[in-house]
């Protein structure tokens, strides 16, 4: 017997339940343009969600769903990717909000806001429970995308049991009024259920953007009412918290992809002011346990689910079952249970590490990497390579106050002799992706370009400069407003390249710009840093206004 859900969660038709450059849209309004785009869709599907608009990519879930289809959700929107996908042996067509994507072919189904729409017409959605609604196709670190299929009922059962949790924890009767700013991808399982399902299905609401950099993630939240809520990574957490910017109040702060530290969610708390949690899951069995880390390190399950311990062989698995996950689904992850709704996390089974003899995980090795005053981003990397029959780690770390004899001597300090790195690699910045993360083969092609690397060295002195507020610059940029031009900060670095020969030497006579990123604005007055470190064939560099970074970017050699 088919079991008929809501698209939408219980919650007044007339409140917004999105946001879109700070103008509200109502349930009602969502509603009657998800049945408009709904009869523009081919008769079948599935349908792959490409829209970059996290509204837009609401409306096309909506859409799909009324129409019978399931959305794959690949892990990136390269044409490669999408030229092999398919369900059941049929190709999707694309939702797509951006004209010039290059969509491998697929049909395209621009997907934007109509003029015109009546709300008021709008009669309520309801989808088959069954449905098989989303396929999160997932690389993970290494081989090729795996489907996971969620069911309509599976997926509203899920984001009852979160938003139980999270206004218990916000001491709240319901999320009601809660508006979300999300850094995270929507088409990421994490950002889908966070964001989008958690405004659907919650009763919060949600901003269409997707900021990344701290200032554009500040003006979101800052054109938002309270009570706020941010859904973030730890990567992007960190980077906002050392923006130096003045942050606005966030009621509720969510993090996942990664552990946080207690110092750094400790940090998010007082910065913000308000409550970080940390939200545990996978794609297999979608969210699944939550903490409130600034509480203690022990996590609790969501709803009925609950986790037991296997050994078969020798070998130890850790599954889960009950709620929105019907069947027992194994963990890629190490637990310590308390019993069977808490558990400490140990790291992932794939993170496992043997090093002469001993048993870590990279988890557990970033983590401490991570804690080091002055390391901004690092990851460690398990070589494939074995040097005297021992494998060595390395540590690739940002941290441009640092050298990597202070980053090896503060490890000294943490982790066991076997585990600390001979090797630590400085760079400007770690390459991540969207969602924060850092695959495996991205660690193991900078493993490959650093290779030479074999000691560590100390870091090049940095360049200061004083920018009084009487510099010719500001004069008539801006009126009442002095901001330092990006064309002057650039002057500064190729000013510091010089004064150092050794880097002089490595980009020539006719150094060229091949990235920069100006990520905050330089004010009379300040003491500009510049920070230069080897990176590739180039030379990475750093600009930093006390803790800020104001401009980041690369260099290299220009044709003489």
């Amino acid at each position: 017997m088919t079991r008929w859900l809501p698209l939408l969660g219980e919650r007044d038709p007339h409140a917004p339940l999105a946001w879109q450059q700070g103008q509200p849209i109502s349930a009602a309004r969502f509603v009657a343009e998800v049945q408009q785009l709904a009869r523009a869709l081919p008769a079948t599907g599935p349908a792959v969600n490409l829209c970059h608009d996290r509204y837009h990519f609401a409306l096309g879930l909506g859409a799909a769903l009324l129409r019978g289809h399931t959305s794959l959700m690949p892990p990136n929107a390269l044409p490669e990717t999408l030229r092999r996908l398919q369900l059941d042996g049929r190709a999707p067509y694309a939702l797509a909000d951006e004209a010039g994507l290059d969509i491998a072919g697929l049909q395209r189904v621009a997907v934007g806001r109509p003029s015109t729409v009546d709300a008021g017409a709008a009669r309520t959605a309801a989808i088959d429970g069954g449905l098989q609604a989303v396929c999160l196709l997932t690389s993970g670190s290494t081989g090729a995308p795996q489907p996971h299929l969620k069911r309509w009922q599976a997926l509203v059962h899920n984001i009852a049991a979160e938003a139980e949790r999270l206004a218990a924890l916000m001491q709240r009767p319901s999320l009601a009024g809660l508006t979300i700013v999300a850094t995270v991808p929507p088409q990421h399982s994490y950002g889908f259920e966070s964001s989008v399902l958690l405004a659907l299905l919650g009763g919060a609401s949600f901003d269409s953007g997707r900021p990344f950099y701290p200032a554009d993630i500040v003006a979101a939240l800052q054109r938002l009412p309270r009570p706020r809520a941010l859904v973030t990574t730890p990567f992007h957490l960190k980077t906002l918290l050392r923006s130096g910017m003045t942050l606005p109040v966030v009621d509720l702060v969510l993090s996942a992809t990664a552990p946080l530290s207690p110092q750094l969610a400790a940090d998010a708390e007082r910065q913000l002011q308000g409550r970080l949690i940390e939200i545990y899951g996978c794609t297999e069995a979608g969210q699944v346990a939550t903490r409130r880390t600034t509480d203690g390190e022990v996590w609790t399950t969501l709803g009925e689910l609950r986790l037991w311990r296997e050994v078969q062989g020798g070998d130890e698995r850790f599954l889960v079952a009950g709620g929105h996950v019907t069947e027992p689904t194994p963990l890629a992850d190490v637990l310590d249970l308390l019993d069977e709704h808490r558990f400490r996390l140990l790291g992932r089974a794939g993170d496992l590490i043997h090093v002469a003899g001993k048993r870590s995980s990279l988890a557990h090795l970033n983590f401490h990497l991570n804690r080091i005053d002055g390391v901004l981003d690092g990851a460690f990397w398990l070589p494939d390579d074995v040097a005297d029959g021992v494998v060595r780690p390395i540590a690739f770390v940002v941290a441009p106050t640092l050298n990597a004899r202070q980053v090896i001597t503060a490890l000294r300090q943490q982790l066991e002799p076997t585990f600390v790195p001979r090797r630590v690699v400085l760079l400007p910045e770690l390459p991540r992706e969207a969602t924060g993360k850092i695959t495996v083969a991205t660690l193991r092609q900078l493993a490959a370009r650093h290779a030479a690397d074999d000691a560590p060295a100390a870091a090049p002195p940095d360049t200061r400069f004083d920018i009084g507020a009487d510099h010719p610059a500001f004069d008539g940029h801006f009126p009442g407003l002095p901001i330092l031009p990006g064309v002057v900060l650039m002057s500064l670095v190729l000013q510091a390249v010089h004064e150092q020969p050794a880097w002089q030497q490595r980009l020539g006579a006719t150094p060229v710009i091949d990235a920069v990123k100006f990520l905050a604005p330089v004010r009379p007055g300040c003491t500009l840093r510049v920070a230069l470190a080897a990176l590739g064939q180039g030379l990475g560099f750093e600009v930093w206004d006390g803790a800020r970074c104001v401009a980041r970017g690369k260099l290299v050699a220009g044709r003489a």
